[in-house]
């Protein structure tokens, strides 16, 4: 019996081609959008999974009191670690990390820059990463060895005998490799080349708690009450730190939630993050396959009346509606199996592009018995959605109907609900082309908004080696060149602006108001090297011996301190002591334009920086590199020269939402594209069943636009009734998308105007395009033939 099903199934395929086309490409394309969301959303879920025991490893977080808020912050104190480690009997280890750093490595006539961290002795119990050889918790526990990854060993040792083997840290240390471990997998929201021991680096200033400069995390003995361990994380704070941070308490967030789940409000979280994108991701996939599933059911319903006498035959000869179904399901599978064959191709071809795209290593691993499993539930659950309505539509025909010749004709009931599958399924087009436009519109905003400086021209590299010694002559270098309109060492980068400090205070000021202010170092030249407009006053400048205890704020901090008007000339305290405002800048956007613009105030210390920022004239950008090459390896021949563009860097800020842009737009379209499609399919086979109304019509002197009318008129109704539907909950998603942004863009009428054109245009376009064909065709051939 099965074999005679797919006997049928692949008789009617072959007799069918159009349809059978549509069917499997529809379908192929759905399946293939499907596979890769699925891939990228397992992806994204597994992140940190692969740490054995890691429902035990949790990242410390801490929250802060705050103007009658509660704020959560992911670095943590200095002394957390060691604290917790030695007071919370739930906590079998605890460890902490700097940020990653990159630091020259030399081993003999190699000298290149590697990214790693500092940690301390207890990293790798609370992280018992795959080793390779030696032991990493010996060694890390020592001041004088390195850590280092496979990835380290094949590039500085030729991948055998690293440990035991010495490499030279900037010029300064000498470490011996303690231990070789597997590389940090891409899933890992920790990564690093290179491990070296906390106190190989540690100063005074890492000791205080009021410096939160440092990643803490910790592994909970097995089995441990985890609300109580919270409980007992807010004794350490009152206990260890000092008056002013005693309000201040540790809280615990799972390791396998840190990169998904970034959102907190009033200390607690959201739920939000970049679950956000995982969520709009899958619903994205979702609805492609329902479009592609919803082509198969209305052309199968479409064309029951040309299977209606093999049913009748089929009743008659003691076929059970059970077996028939059983044969027009077999159908589907084997349609669903054939598109799923064409969508592994089609995702094979697609993979390099999409892993490029978003930055990703994903690959179809055949070998995995998970990606089979998931193949055949898709192509199983695709095969019952698809076939289940179609298989039982036709299985209950009637073969006294069928007999007497009224199985052609389609019942009320059976063209309501294609016209229902129809407007389905262009509404979800319909959504996906808005939220198409409503990204593109954002992220071209975040493209083009006048941020207050000027990121176009600007290089910056690091203050290596020697430069850090030697800023003032190295500057004064750069700024002799043609090239050049400016330059400024700042310790930290415009776009990394986000770590603030409590500390600023001025005469007046509320006692119970707290203050949260982003600050930084700079030299001379900031203004001018970034293109920002003074609102009042001026920048530092070597004029002016006094300004190494003056201080620059932006129009920001001026209205967190009530001075919108004559703030310079106001004394003020910070890191320097206590100084005056020489100048107020217009506020620029610091960060991303999902946070509002925060009080910035910069003090001059230039000894106490760590990039320099170069403005460029515009058209002599390669000429000034190569200028600039020379004049840094003269200063610092022991470091390879390395330079980054400010407006690059910027825009990774926003990687996320670029990615789910592009990914809209590419998805938004093929889901268009499968709705034409099956509306080219329902289209050409209504054409078809009406041939010989369409003779007739014509040999009565009816037009060829009135033909053409005729078939188009219902299929329009039908798709303006989808946008209808569809444009109120495009609306609402694309607001709750907007709201996580402080800044967005406005006017958003147009989007759904431009929308119900493009639907309307190829909609006409797909609709005309047979139905010119049918009222085209010779009227003769129509009549001539039953």
């Amino acid at each position: 019996m099965i074999k005679s099903y797919f006997k049928t199934a692949w008789r009617n395929i072959t007799r069918n081609k159009l349809t059978a086309f549509i069917n499997v490409f529809g379908l192929a394309i759905g399946l293939s959008c499907s596979l890769l969301i699925w891939l990228w959303v397992s992806d994204e879920l597994s992140y940190n999974r692969f740490l054995p025991g890691v429902k035990d490893i949790y990242e410390v977080h801490v929250n802060a009191p705050f103007n009658g808020d509660t704020i959560t912050m992911t670095a943590s104190p200095g002394p957390l670690a060691e604290a917790l480690q030695n007071n919370i009997p739930q906590i079998e280890q605890a460890t902490k990390m700097t940020y990653d750093r990159d630091v020259l490595f030399t081993v003999g006539a190699k000298s290149l820059k590697e990214k790693g961290t500092y940690a301390t002795a207890g990293f790798f119990k609370v992280f018992p990463l795959k080793t390779i050889a030696g032991n990493p918790n010996e060694a890390i526990a020592s001041i004088d060895q390195i850590v280092i990854t496979r990835k380290i060993a094949q590039k500085y040792f030729n991948g055998s005998g690293a440990v035991g083997k010495t490499i030279r840290i900037d010029n300064k240390k000498d470490y011996r490799v303690g231990a070789v471990i597997e590389d940090i997998p891409h899933n890992s929201t920790i990564q690093f080349d290179w491990m070296i021991n906390f106190k190989a680096q540690e100063q005074d200033w890492m000791k205080t708690w009021g410096n939160i400069s440092f990643f803490t995390y910790v592994r909970l003995r097995p089995h441990v009450d985890l609300s109580s361990t919270v409980r007992n994380l807010r004794t350490i704070y009152p206990k260890f730190a000092s008056e002013g941070f005693r309000p201040n308490y540790p809280t615990l967030q799972a390791i396998t939630d840190v990169y998904l789940y970034a959102d907190y409000k009033n200390g607690k979280p959201t739920g939000s993050g970049r679950i956000e994108y995982v969520k709009i991701f899958a619903a994205i996939a979702i609805f492609i396959l329902l479009v592609a599933c919803m082509n198969f059911m209305n052309l199968a319903t479409a064309r029951a009346s040309l299977r209606a006498k093999e049913i009748g035959i089929r009743k008659v000869a003691g076929a059970r509606k059970a077996s028939l179904v059983g044969q027009f399901m077999t159908e589907s599978l084997f349609t669903c199996v054939l598109a799923t064959l064409l969508s592994i191709a089609i995702t094979t071809l697609l993979l390099p592009a999409f892993n490029h795209l978003f930055d990703k290593q994903i690959q179809l691993n055949f070998s995995q018995p998970a990606l089979w499993c998931s193949i055949i539930v898709l192509v199983t659950v695709t095969s019952v959605i698809a076939g289940s309505y179609p298989s039982l539509f036709l299985a209950s025909f009637k073969p006294v109907r069928i007999l007497k010749g009224n199985a052609g004709t389609q019942s009320s009931n059976t063209a309501s609900v294609r016209k229902a599958l129809v407007i389905v399924q262009f509404a979800l087009s319909a959504f996906l082309i808005v939220g198409m436009l409503a990204v593109s519109k954002q992220v071209n905003y975040i493209q083009h908004k006048n941020l207050g400086f000027d990121k176009e021209h600007i290089i910056y590299l690091p203050l290596d080696g020697d430069l850090y010694k030697r800023i003032d002559a190295y500057q004064n270098e750069l700024n002799k060149l043609s090239y050049v309109q400016a330059s400024d060492p700042i310790n930290t980068l415009p776009m990394d602006l986000n770590s603030t400090s409590g500390d600023l205070s001025w005469p007046g000021k509320p006692a119970d108001l707290q203050t949260e202010t982003v600050a930084t170092s700079t030299g001379y030249g900031f203004a001018k090297t970034l293109g920002i407009t003074m609102a009042e006053g001026r920048d530092f400048s070597k004029d002016y011996p006094g300004d190494s205890l003056s201080y620059v704020i932006n129009e920001s901090a001026a209205k967190m301190m009530g001075m919108q008007n004559g703030a310079v000339g106001k004394q003020v305290k910070f890191w320097n002591g206590n100084g005056r405002i020489i100048g107020v800048m217009k506020d620029f956007h610091m960060a991303s334009l999902h946070t509002a613009i925060k009080p910035l105030i910069l003090c001059l210390a230039p000894s106490n920086t760590s990039y320099m920022m170069i403005r460029l004239h515009a058209g002599q950008t390669k000429e000034a590199i190569a200028a600039i090459s020379k004049i840094t390896a003269s200063f610092n021949p022991a470091y390879p020269f390395e330079y980054h563009f400010a407006d690059e860097t910027y825009e990774q800020m926003y990687k996320s939402e670029m990615q789910v842009s592009a990914l809209v737009n590419y998805f938004g379209i093929l889901a268009a594209v499968i709705s034409c499609l099956g509306l080219f399919g329902m289209i050409a086979f209504s054409a078809e069943r009406r041939t010989r109304e369409i003779g007739i019509r014509k040999v009565l002197g009816s037009s060829v636009l009135g033909i053409v009318r005729l078939l188009s008129v219902e299929s329009l109704k039908t798709i303006i009734i989808s946008m209808t539907i569809a444009f109120p909950l495009a609306y609402w998603a694309m607001n709750e998308w907007l709201a996580s942004f402080a800044y967005k863009s406005s006017g958003g009428i147009w989007i759904f105007i431009v929308t119900a054109s493009v639907m309307l245009m190829v909609s006409c376009v797909t609709i005309g395009f047979q139905a010119i064909k049918a009222a085209m065709a010779n009227p003769v051939k129509s009549l001539r033939t039953e």
